[in-house]
């Protein structure tokens, strides 16, 4: 089984909707070490995206969906979250310039995203960021997709390891973004990047179910 153009229409859907409902979440985590726009944010740019793509005549790849996704959280999303979440759909998007996405594939976008990520935010793991549950996931994808699984396995081991890594930004010291300015104080909160990222990658593997 492979991930077609009619996933990745689900997956920015259920992305919409998985970020409306989470809004809250997102804006009383960013409170807590950032700005408190996180949600606030996400959720405007992501409603503009389901519209965007709800309304795009026939795209014959899924990276023209993504590279979609990509523009449109640039133009919508405001602070850092717009730079990031649109470098990552861009580079996702240039990888995966077909109709059909197998397990490699799935793997190969994800790798992108993490790649443009880490060029963008300049971050490692361990820094609490969102790299520090799309590391995880990209490792878990590259396991999956070497084991043999199908893309939707590849992509819900990858999601699962994307939430292990969002909990495991709780204990962290922020060294980068706003979260750093609190040193210490930045400790005992999880990250809302790693978890807006870890809601993402559950929406494309729900999506693939």
């Amino acid at each position: 089984m492979t991930l077609d153009v009619e996933w990745a229409r689900r997956w920015v859907a259920l992305a919409a909707q998985a970020i409306t409902e989470a809004k809250d979440e997102l804006v009383e985590l960013d409170r807590e070490i950032g700005d408190g726009d996180h949600g606030v944010n996400l959720d405007r740019g992501f409603a503009a995206v389901a519209a965007k793509i709800e309304g795009m005549d026939r795209p014959a790849t899924v990276g023209e969906i993504l590279t979609t996704v990509a523009t449109t959280l640039m133009s919508s999303v405001g602070g850092a979250s717009g730079p990031l979440y649109g470098t990552a759909f861009l580079r996702a998007g240039k990888v995966s310039g077909l109709a059909e996405l197998g397990p490699d594939a799935v793997v190969a976008l994800l790798e992108g995203a993490l790649e443009g990520i880490t060029s963008r935010g300049r971050a490692g793991v361990g820094e609490k960021t969102m790299v520090d549950a799309w590391a995880p996931a990209v490792e878990a994808a590259v396991r999956s997709a070497g084991a043999g699984d199908e893309p939707a396995a590849v992509l819900r081991a990858a999601a699962d390891a994307a939430a292990d890594g969002a909990r495991s930004t709780i204990p962290l010291v922020a060294s980068k973004g706003r979260a750093s300015y609190l040193g210490e104080r930045s400790a005992g909160h999880m990250d809302p990047g790693a978890r807006s990222s870890a809601i993402l990658l559950d929406a494309a593997a729900r999506a693939a179910a």
